[in-house]
């Protein structure tokens, strides 16, 4: 079942999210975060884009969120997507129907542009984009380093719209 997030969600939105923190190159981030942390994160994020989860037997195993690009006004018709499921579920096809319903809901509340920006080397979730229609935009080299090697950024584009200009 694929549902909006929940308070109730959030130990186990934060353990999936610090796996990728601890063991993972999926983040920069490199200190995991507290449930508090998380709470605060999301709500901000709830109040103005859709935190859906996934849930299997009662317990949740991924969730994904759109969230601003960028922070200036011109931007308001463009999110940043993200995906993350519990390591355990990776595979299956999971990811693409969590993401799929991110998606129609990003549409459906006027979003038109959708970015994933994917640490590489990450070939999963590259063929996740390109799976769902992203289209790969470009590369920043060596921009983050984490686990002790720098890693690059790649910038993933989809339009949920046709476009008219």
């Amino acid at each position: 079942m694929i549902r909006p997030y929940q308070p109730g969600d959030i130990p186990a939105i934060t353990a999936i999210y610090n796996h990728y923190v601890e063991h993972e190159i999926a983040t920069f981030e490199e200190v995991a975060l507290s449930d508090a942390q998380m709470t605060e994160r999301l709500t901000a994020i709830a109040a103005t884009y859709p935190v859906l989860v996934l849930e299997e037997q009662g317990r949740c195993v991924g969730y994904a969120y759109g969230n601003h690009f960028k922070p200036r006004s011109a931007y308001r018709y463009c999110a940043e997507t993200t995906v993350y499921l519990a390591p355990d579920c990776v595979g299956g096809g999971r990811g693409s129907r969590l993401y799929r319903a991110l998606l129609d809901a990003l549409a459906a509340q006027g979003i038109r542009e959708v970015l994933g920006v994917l640490t590489q080397p990450n070939p999963a979730s590259a063929a996740l984009h390109q799976k769902l229609g992203y289209r790969h935009q470009g590369t920043l080299t060596a921009v983050g380093f984490k686990f002790g090697r720098w890693l690059d950024v790649a910038f993933w584009q989809k339009s949920l719209t046709e476009r008219k200009s």
